[in-house]
């Protein structure tokens, strides 16, 4: 298949492809007869592999580690990568609960003084200096 068709396939772009390409996550096929060049049914595999290692969280460097590892003998070096972005997706999840607690707060605060001349406190909050 060509480019073109192979990105439809996956539903991302050509430029995506070659950027993979130039980055070293996607080879790149020898030009057949008329200088077209043909993907295998493989490449939609390693592009499903790339895209859904991506949801997950892994940065390319990181597929491209997983990459090297996929000839099943790395079962233990790939587990521990994964065990690291679990921790990072926890920091995360932490983060986000911190964000959604002082959110709702100051959006308590607000609908509290609905209709005062007072400044609004989550607008003054976000003035304020970080850590202060």
């Amino acid at each position: 298949m060509t480019i073109g068709v192979l990105a439809k396939a996956v539903g991302i772009g050509v430029e995506t492809i070659r950027y993979y390409q130039r980055i070293g996550i996607m080879s790149i096929p020898e030009r057949s007869y008329g200088s077209v060049r043909r993907y295998a049914h493989s490449s939609i595999e390693r592009l499903h592999f790339i895209k859904r290692a991506q949801q997950l969280g892994f940065t390319l460097e990181e597929v491209a580690h997983l990459l090297h590892l996929e000839d099943g003998t790395h079962c233990t070096e790939a587990r521990e990568l994964a065990a690291h972005k679990l921790v990072a997706v926890d920091q995360k999840l932490n983060d986000l609960h911190s964000m959604r607690e002082v959110l709702a707060k100051l959006i308590a605060a607000c609908g509290n003084r609905r209709g005062t001349k007072q400044s609004c406190p989550l607008i003054e909050s976000l003035t304020k200096k970080v850590g202060a």
